[in-house]
């Protein structure tokens, strides 16, 4: 299952992990994010021990959202070391997103 990231737990799961991240934005009034959750749920499988992937409430999470200029949702965002090496705007299919983890894996 997805990790619930929040404005108190995000740095020590996202920016401090030695894993790649997945970091979807989302909320619960976006038809597109319906439409990526579940995505985002297998992928968590798919990666499980390989990968973090997580989701951030935009509602809840307004510190989070601000920081890094989340303006459109879905946005998914790819970090490695800490850094976002990668993003991902609107409902797109899961290879996309498979494709962009798998990058992040060397």
């Amino acid at each position: 299952m997805a990790i619930e990231l929040t404005d108190a737990n995000f740095d020590e799961l996202v920016i401090k992990s030695d894993k790649p991240v997945l970091v979807d934005f989302w909320a619960e009034w976006c038809g597109p994010c319906r439409m990526v959750g579940p995505l985002v749920e297998e992928l968590s499988k798919d990666y499980d021990g390989k990968a973090v992937v997580g989701k951030v409430d935009v509602d809840s999470n307004p510190g989070i959202s601000a920081r890094f200029g989340i303006r459109n949702i879905p946005t998914i965002l790819f970090f490695k070391g800490g850094e976002i090496v990668d993003k991902q705007v609107g409902a797109v299919p899961k290879t996309v997103l498979a494709g962009k983890l798998d990058a992040q894996m060397s």
